[in-house]
């Protein structure tokens, strides 16, 4: 079974200025939140897209470090 959402998450600029970002797929938003601060203290925010088929890629929502999901899903 695939996970319900799929992230891309800005962590820092390169030397270049241009954004440094990684994808990662996950079921929980408050759990990924807490992976995000664990292992990418320095990262900025991220978007939020669906995984499951139906509407695969639509943009659901997107959060920041101070603009944090106030439930584990959207």
């Amino acid at each position: 079974m695939s996970k319900k959402y799929k992230a891309i998450v800005k962590i820092r600029n390169n030397p270049d200025g241009s954004a440094y970002c990684v994808k990662y797929r996950f079921d929980d938003l408050l759990n990924f939140t807490k992976f995000l601060d664990k292992n990418w203290k320095d990262w900025k925010w991220y978007n939020v897209y669906s995984n499951q088929e139906t509407n695969k890629g639509e943009q659901l929502a997107n959060f920041t470090k101070y603009n944090r999901p106030k439930s584990k899903s959207v």
